[in-house]
């Protein structure tokens, strides 16, 4: 038996709750990282990567070196190849960064990746197995709405519009899991965990 660690895809549409499934996941020894907050960090953080960013959408995408995020989601949301060029920026910044966190964490039995974008960039296949998490849309944006102020209804149905249906992605997983209030989210964590440490 090998003892390098399995690594694992954590994935769902925005609001979905896979921050909330990767919390169970941790009670049970896994490590997760966080692919969206990193994201975040390195936009801030990664000197080659704040000089793409600011050719991209000029000077105003940074604030006294914070990210405008309202300013750029306002552009990129809008406008299919600005967003696909911002994506294609940041996904080899942060495929770099898990495969660095993926080398100091071999003492581990499970890690997770947790990201939106999952199927959309490809990079699931990279991953032993995969997850989805799923949650019902109208749940989904009010979750969201109550979780992030600077976002309205209307930019939570932009951001789901622009990201790849359940439907979609189901074929691609290897479990799904069910967010939406009636089952238990441990239960199933629990019952997928078995799988993959049994196997």
């Amino acid at each position: 038996m090998s003892n390098k660690p399995l690594i694992v895809g954590v994935t769902g549409g925005i609001g979905s709750g896979k921050t909330t499934v990767c919390k169970v996941f941790e009670t049970l020894g896994a490590r997760t990282y966080y692919a969206d907050d990193r994201a975040k960090w390195l936009m801030e953080n990664n000197n080659e990567l704040i000089k793409n960013i600011k050719a991209l959408f000029g000077e105003e995408a940074y604030r006294e070196d914070k990210l405008d995020r309202k300013y750029i989601a306002g552009m990129a949301f809008k406008d299919d190849s600005l967003l696909e060029q911002l994506n294609g920026l940041v996904h080899p910044a942060v495929s770099h960064d898990v495969e660095k966190w993926i080398d100091e964490n071999q003492d581990a039995r499970l890690l997770l990746k947790e990201a939106a974008l999952l199927f959309e960039t490809g990079s699931y296949k990279a991953l032993d197995k995969n997850i989805l998490v799923t949650a019902p849309e109208d749940i989904r944006i009010l979750r969201v709405v109550s979780r992030d102020s600077h976002r309205s209804e209307q930019d939570v149905m932009n951001i789901i519009e622009n990201q790849m249906k359940d439907e979609e992605k189901r074929p691609l997983a290897d479990f799904v899991i069910e967010n939406d209030g009636n089952q238990s989210v441990i239960k199933q964590v629990m019952s997928v965990y078995k799988e993959l440490i049994v196997a």
